[in-house]
């Protein structure tokens, strides 16, 4: 491969809408920590249903941490297309329905996705804060950049929430660069 070509894999936003996924995905990877998410397996499991499941990350970068994954293995937010954005909301409510469980203000809420290579977890993974950050390093790992002209986010390696589903919704993928 060359590296023009590796460099668009790992910065742009995947591949062109309407194609296939880079990698072809299953709903379960023998080797994916996230897909073996249970209480036995040492994770603070909060809620759980046949599509979903929450537990508190283990290394929280603000007081309240959690993280909503799919059951199904899906590698990243650079794989998800329009005909995703339902599941995306679905995660997002969920999101909301715990942080109004633990009385968080509205202000203080942030939900987000890390964009691959800048991911940690090969699973998609919604990363569901409270504000503030326990320091100034876990905060860097989060940065939101607001869209300009017809992009909807700027460059960084953490996408909103809102931002994705905006996106999907505009057939287009998301990736590090502008999107």
């Amino acid at each position: 491969m060359s590296f023009a070509r590796l460099l668009s894999r790992l910065f742009f936003s995947g591949t062109p809408s309407g194609s296939p996924p880079l990698i072809e995905q299953s709903k379960y990877d023998s080797n994916c920590v996230f897909c073996d998410v249970s209480v036995q397996n040492g994770f603070d499991v909060l809620w759980e249903d046949e599509k979903l499941i929450a537990f508190r990350d283990q290394i929280p970068a603000s007081k309240y941490h959690i993280q909503v994954i799919p059951k199904e293995h899906i590698r990243s937010i650079r794989q998800l297309r329009k005909s995703d954005v339902q599941m995306l909301k679905d995660m997002v409510k969920l999101a909301h329905q715990l942080l109004d469980e633990l009385a968080i203000a509205g202000p203080t809420r942030k939900m987000g996705f890390h964009i691959p290579p800048f991911n940690s977890i090969n699973h998609l993974h919604l990363h569901v804060q409270a504000l503030p950050y326990k320091t100034l390093a876990k905060k860097a790992k989060y940065p939101v950049a607001n869209g300009f002209k017809s992009y909807i986010k700027g460059f960084s390696w953490f996408v909103e929430a809102k931002q994705a589903i905006s996106i999907l919704q505009d057939d287009r993928t998301v990736g590090v660069f502008p999107c």
